[in-house]
């Protein structure tokens, strides 16, 4: 009987200080484990030496495997890339910079052996050193809570195992704005979780700018929920309303006071207040036309310049 292969997806940006610890500790992992194994380093455009390290690891390790971006495509997309090269029956999803312990896998592999299609690392505490950051995310996962069409598990990121069917039926969802873990939730499946304390990085910058951690929560929030579409319809129907009613008050001082206030004040706070609703309204809508046009366009989602798998 073959062995069971398990695919690790790793995308890297700028991880030269990790990756061979990152390695070191995968490998030990794959000590305990009796199974075939692939490592997928996907290095996505790094100015440092990501590459020159992976290739190394490469020569030495059949078991290595890298694909090389064109250009900087993004994390998301560079996962996305992983899951399309691989061929593992098992593939697990994990950041390079080591804030999720690889020794977690050894978990989720007895978890999925016992009939659980996907098995999420949902994070008990966090170690950042940002308290803006920390807040941050909180107040993402409670928005996408509320406003999401679909259960999301809270605290988690994209490290997780996942059989190969469930992978299969990701690979089918073309869209170009990623959010992978609102895409597997989507699937359904049989999908449980094990709990642990991410760590705080281990070395280097972290690759997610707060714009890039903001652009990622916009994609989660517009691509499983149309709420920003509802409150802007929301609030043109207020503004309407409170609008009806400024202008019937006017009515009414004009044909039934014999003094007319001059009103600057009211008119100013009227004007501004009408045209933020409206900027904001349109800026919404734009979101959802701009990736509308993303999709009409049918570029591919990456490009590969240099790989040592075989498809």
């Amino acid at each position: 009987m073959n062995k069971a292969k398990i695919s690790v997806i790793i995308p890297v940006f700028n991880e030269e200080l990790n990756i061979g610890t990152l390695y070191a500790r995968i490998k030990d992992v794959f000590v305990k484990i009796d199974v075939n194994h692939e490592l997928i380093f996907v290095n996505d455009h790094s100015r440092d030496t990501s590459l020159q390290i992976i290739k190394e690891l490469a020569i030495k390790d059949p078991s290595v495997k890298y694909i090389d971006f064109s250009r900087n495509f993004g994390h998301q997309v560079a996962v996305s890339a992983g899951l399309e090269y691989c061929s593992g029956d098992y593939v697990v999803i994990i950041d390079s910079d080591l804030q999720d312990p690889p020794e977690l896998i050894i978990d989720m592999y007895e978890k999925i052996n016992k009939g659980f299609d996907v098995v999420y690392a949902k994070r008990r505490s966090r170690k950042d050193r940002s308290v803006v950051k920390k807040a941050a995310y909180k107040l993402f996962y409670k928005i996408l809570s509320v406003i999401s069409q679909i259960e999301i598990p809270l605290d988690t990121g994209d490290f997780r195992m996942m059989k190969k069917n469930v992978v299969d039926e990701l690979l089918k969802m073309q869209e170009s704005n990623k959010f992978l873990r609102g895409q597997i939730a989507w699937l359904g499946f049989n999908q449980t979780y094990v709990e642990y304390d991410r760590d705080i990085r281990a070395a280097g910058e972290p690759g997610y700018t707060y714009y890039k951690l903001f652009r990622l929560a916009l994609d989660g929030i517009i691509s499983f929920s149309n709420m920003p579409l509802r409150v802007a319809t929301i609030m043109g129907v207020f503004v309407f309303l409170l609008s009806l009613i400024i202008i019937l008050y006017t009515l009414y001082s004009y044909f039934y006071h014999e003094y007319t206030p001059q009103g600057w004040a009211s008119l100013m706070i009227s004007v501004l207040f009408i045209g933020g609703i409206q900027l904001l309204t349109i800026g919404i809508i734009g979101e959802y036309i701009g990736r509308i046009q993303t999709e009409v366009r049918k570029r591919p989602l990456f490009v590969v310049k240099e790989t040592n798998i075989q498809k």
